[in-house]
């Protein structure tokens, strides 16, 4: 990355893009276009051909290691493919400044919860996603500011704990916490990392729950929802993109992409799976 925030350019040249023409991005919120990830010898994702268009919700599955995680950095313009093209709304990374691109897309991740100072209190740790920071330092918000962020903890059905410090939390309560922090800023992208991981029974069926209620919110943002259980879906996703060793098995609407056939092909078990009252199961045969 150069000091202007721009992500240099793929050291991989086509020979044949400068004669291709740019590709109509109308409605397309996250584009990858012949996409690879190399690491240190290590391929992690491998010629992904993905189109997220403007209020769809999509499903990410797979098993551990599958490239999940890895597809949704380059979503949220953190990572630059070895090979292949990526735009995230309307922007071609390597010739962007993510640093202007990053606050139009909200993240919740584990990993940005380890971010969190352990005294900050809730209500901080949502606010201050304006700025772009953890923990309260010179910068200032206005009472609008405050009003929203306790508007989006009720919603997540946390906003009683609004002057609690983040040490005292539970997983559940944390991971809420994260997605109100994640749709302050009023984002164009949602983007949701193993939301329900971790949660017992109770807490995941509460999230997944108000997940769906977020899903079915017509001013909600386009949404990318990263899972390796299909019982963690919630209502209301419209599309799946299946992963196994860092190459599609499947892409399309959820009830074409999650078939029996597919699911053994990701997971490399017999699975049979079951879609009753817009919510999904799956088993070994």
């Amino acid at each position: 990355m150069d000091r202007s925030g721009t992500l240099p350019e793929s050291s991989v040249t086509d020979p044949g893009e400068a004669r291709t023409p740019e590709r109509d991005l109308t409605d397309v919120v996250v584009a990858m276009d012949g996409v690879t990830v190399r690491r240190n010898g290590t391929t992690l994702v491998s010629a992904i051909d993905w189109t997220v268009e403007l209020d769809e919700r999509w499903v990410v599955l797979g098993p551990n290691g599958a490239g999940k995680t890895t597809l949704l950095r380059m979503a949220s313009a953190e990572l630059h493919p070895t090979e292949g093209v990526v735009h995230v709304l309307g922007e071609r990374l390597g010739r962007v400044n993510v640093f202007e691109l990053r606050p139009r897309i909200g993240v919740s991740s584990a990993t940005l919860g380890l971010q969190v100072p352990g005294d900050e209190v809730l209500r901080d740790v949502v606010v201050s996603a304006g700025y772009g920071v953890f923990g309260r330092w010179r910068e200032t918000y206005d009472g609008m500011d405050t009003e929203r962020a306790d508007a989006l903890l009720d919603a997540l059905g946390v906003g009683k704990l609004a002057d609690r410090e983040w040490r005292t939390l539970s997983e559940g309560e944390r991971k809420r916490t994260l997605i109100a922090r994640a749709l302050m800023t009023d984002p164009e992208l949602l983007l949701l990392d193993e939301p329900a991981a971790g949660l017992d029974l109770g807490g995941r069926e509460d999230l997944v729950g108000r997940l769906a209620t977020l899903a079915a919110d017509p001013d909600a943002p386009t949404s990318i929802l990263v899972t390796h259980h299909v019982e963690e879906i919630p209502r209301g996703y419209s599309h799946g993109l299946l992963l196994r060793e860092g190459r599609v098995v499947a892409a399309g609407l959820l009830d074409d992409v999650l078939t029996d056939e597919n699911l053994t092909e990701t997971f490399g078990l017999p699975l049979a799976v079951q879609r009753r009252r817009g919510r999904y199961t799956a088993w070994l045969r």
